[in-house]
């Protein structure tokens, strides 16, 4: 299953992270506003976007693979456009870093290591990845950039929708958008004629040093009769502080070749 494959790798990824604590609180969803124009509404998103140097958090991550279930708690540190480093807790089992460049992580408890470039990820999406897609999934930001395309907008169950005027090749996406503080509610890709769907649901944000970053993500794949999905809760969240991303592959361990 392709989207399984590809969450789960991302969230092996995602085996990292500490949020030291700073005020936040949950974002209101009062004063909606739905009486703005497609311009208006994009240009409004672009104002949310987060503005840090550094980010750090304690992500508790929860994943439902068919009767399976398994629950996690990653550290994940943030360098602005520049890396990402996550480590599993309470001791750095696996520890990732994804760069702009490249993707790196190892596995203490197999001695394996993967070193490599964003295309195998980028085959299984069926779209090109890369690390600010990645960012971008993390802090609620659209994966594609809604300034770079034109958008149709209708408004459905209070929730503005952003859908491209081209069709995409491969398959169709929407961008949902909360009419209170206009930050993403969800974003959806689907392939109809795979039976392909993958949704990244937001479901609460909150407010930390005035930037609003996510509390909670919900991320569904569907593939056929297979589903996962993966819960993120962002427990505490530190901006701005200066951290150390300390990262090397051990000697002695054998690559990973994905194929």
């Amino acid at each position: 299953m392709r989207y399984k494959r590809y969450i789960g790798f991302i969230f092996v990824l995602l085996l990292v992270v500490e949020f030291g604590c700073k005020s936040s609180k949950s974002l209101s969803t009062s004063d909606a506003n739905l009486n703005l124009n497609k311009k208006q509404v994009i240009r409004e998103n672009s104002k949310r976007e987060a503005t840090f140097r550094t980010l750090s958090s304690r992500v508790k991550i929860n994943i439902l693979d068919g009767n399976r279930e398994q629950s996690y708690t990653v550290n994940l540190r943030i360098e602005k456009d520049k890396q990402i480093l996550l480590m599993s807790t309470p001791i750095s089992v696996v520890k990732a870093l994804i760069t702009p460049e490249k993707v790196s992580f190892y596995n203490k408890l197999d001695n394996t290591y993967f070193d490599g470039d964003f295309e195998y990820l980028s085959d299984l999406l069926g779209t090109e990845l890369d690390f600010e897609k990645v960012q971008n999934l993390l802090l609620g930001e659209a994966l594609y950039d809604l300034k770079a395309e034109n958008y149709l907008l209708s408004v459905d169950n209070n929730t503005y929708i952003l859908q491209p005027k081209t069709a995409n090749e491969l398959f169709e996406v929407f961008f949902l958008i909360n009419p209170s503080h206009f930050k993403l509610n969800s974003q959806q890709f689907l392939q109809t004629e795979e039976s392909r769907f993958l949704e990244i649901d937001y479901l609460n944000y909150q407010k930390v040093n005035r930037q609003i970053v996510p509390e909670n993500i919900k991320i569904i794949a569907l593939e056929a009769a297979d589903q996962m999905i993966i819960d993120l809760e962002y427990k505490s969240v530190s901006l701005n502080e200066d951290l150390r991303f300390p990262f090397k592959i051990p000697s002695g361990y054998d690559e990973i070749v994905l194929k």
